[in-house]
């Protein structure tokens, strides 16, 4: 590459950032990362209308909790500054007055009410209305009125919009990294507006005109701005400047049925479609964060959503993604979204943190559950039950036995609770008392011994054993939960248990 590679993500900041801007954030902080070039945010709020307050700051802390933070961007090494487009409108207005000054934009002083009327017009012939190059000498811009008369109307206070003057009859031949060569014929566009009525840019002037005066060299973006890729490269031809290279990402798609993945997909199935959570008047919708997925999880999985490195290696870290990524292996086609996939990037980032990192995060969950314990036997328990986790949240649910005695036993269970039950139970209570060393491995030699001594089956205790201490046949290495609880705690679960085994239907 010629020039230095600058990469740019730039949102609207009219709500959350969905789960799909963020995975184009990626690509772009990915391929700039490895090219040893710069990934910049620039915030595209032109249209004030659409405008949400607080967006701005969720996407900004959006990234920085997800680990692809900007370079560049409001507030921070501003070399191309202002980053947001509503700073820079009279930029625009300038640039807007040079293309007309050159022929390529006409002013266009038509009416809500007068497009409204042509569009209705050509539905009762059965056919759309489009404002391009067969109808713009027919309709009310300055294609057709003196030069006089446009600029009485403007300095009357008309309202106009300007217009792109799309060529005619020319065949465009393309080039996109991902889509390779495509062709697009110009009696096919419509004459965009490019300035708009309130003084404002629409998002095809301001983009054009940011991404040259930002040097941006690759536009990495989504597939469902393939369309505008002509107009920007027109308008690029018409300023004369050397347009940038374009790269269109895949959609991400439903995970069932057809079409893009919404935030509707992700209420229906119980998944996040945010990184972080947001509140509305409406209510809360989940997010990444909130919900107890580790950023490094949500990295690694929506960076295969549409790319992979041509190996079967699923785990990467972001340093690795860096090194691999190439755009040309990004796939055209759209790739399903799947939410059990997502929770099985979780599950795999959580077995690599260390249990006192887990510890410390379970802490406050056992704090609102009114239990304090000792962190040493704290980290002992998260390394017994964190291989069946996906999230921290769900420490409580795979450990409450270790913290609260079973007030009730599994019913599906009660079969493994013979009449002879209580009384091998009680023989296993005067074997455990007699125990000195309580550590899990000298405990599971003793009552092994025992067993195999008075020739008594494993099913006949161990079940039992582990039905009377966590009231389910779960949990990890039975051993475990006994050195773990203790040698009282484990005594008196027994004894419950024998006092309770009418629980079990056992005449």
């Amino acid at each position: 590459m010629s020039k230095q590679v600058r990469v740019r993500f730039a949102p609207s900041p009219t709500g959350p950032l969905h789960i799909g801007g963020v995975r184009t954030a990626l690509f772009n902080y990915l391929f700039a990362k490895k090219n040893k070039g710069v990934f910049y945010l620039r915030i595209e709020d032109t249209d004030q209308n659409r405008f949400v307050p607080g967006a701005e700051k969720y996407i900004m802390e959006a990234l920085e909790w997800l680990g692809i933070s900007p370079e560049e961007t409001v507030g921070k090494n501003e070399k191309f500054g202002p980053y947001r487009q509503s700073e820079r409108k009279e930029i625009y207005k300038q640039y807007a007055d040079q293309l007309i000054a050159s022929g390529w934009a006409y002013y266009a002083f038509d009416t809500s009410e007068a497009l409204d009327e042509h569009r209705k017009q050509h539905e009762e012939q059965g056919k759309t209305f489009i404002y391009n190059w067969h109808n713009r000498e027919k309709l009310d811009t300055s294609l057709v009125i003196s030069d006089a008369e446009t600029a009485k109307r403007i300095a009357d206070g008309a309202t106009y919009v300007v217009r792109f003057k799309t060529p005619v009859n020319e065949t465009l031949h393309l080039h996109d990294i991902i889509r390779g060569d495509i062709k697009f014929e110009t009696n096919l566009l419509d004459d965009k507006v490019l300035f708009k009525s309130d003084g404002m840019p629409t998002y095809h002037l301001a983009n054009i005109v940011d991404d040259h005066l930002m040097e941006t060299s690759h536009v990495i973006r989504g597939e469902e701005w393939l369309p505008s890729m002509p107009l920007h490269v027109l308008l690029y031809k018409a300023f004369g400047w050397e347009a940038p290279e374009f790269a269109h990402l895949p959609l991400i798609l439903k995970p069932i049925g057809n079409g893009k993945l919404s935030k509707r997909d992700g209420d229906k199935m119980g998944f996040p479609v945010f990184p972080l959570e947001w509140q509305t008047e409406e209510g809360i919708s989940s997010g990444y964060r909130e919900k107890g997925y580790f950023p490094e999880a949500v990295i690694n999985f929506l960076a295969l959503l549409g790319w992979n490195d041509g190996t079967d290696q699923e785990l990467f870290s972001l340093e690795e993604l860096t090194e691999k990524f190439d755009l040309s292996r990004v796939h055209k086609a759209g790739a399903k979204f799947d939410p059990e996939k997502n929770k099985w990037f979780n599950h795999q980032y959580l077995q690599q943190q260390s249990n006192e990192s887990l510890a410390l995060a379970f802490t406050p969950i056992l704090s609102e559950k009114g239990f304090s314990i000792e962190n040493s036997k704290l980290i002992k328990i998260v390394a017994a039950i964190k291989e069946r986790a996906h999230f921290v949240n769900e420490f409580w649910e795979l450990s409450d036995y270790f913290f609260v005695a079973p007030t009730a036993y599994d019913e599906k269970a009660a079969k493994n609770w013979k009449p002879e039950t209580p009384t091998l139970m009680q023989e296993l209570i005067s074997v455990l008392i007699e125990i000195t060393d309580f550590t899990a491995t000298n405990i599971e030699t003793i009552v092994k011994d025992w067993m195999t001594k008075n020739e008594i089956g494993m099913g006949k205790i161990m079940q039992p054993f582990r039905l009377s201490l966590v009231g389910a046949l779960k949990g990890p290495h039975l051993f475990d939960i006994v050195a773990l609880i203790g040698k009282d705690e484990t005594i008196k679960r027994l004894q419950q248990a024998i006092a309770t085994s009418d629980c079990y239907n056992v005449i």
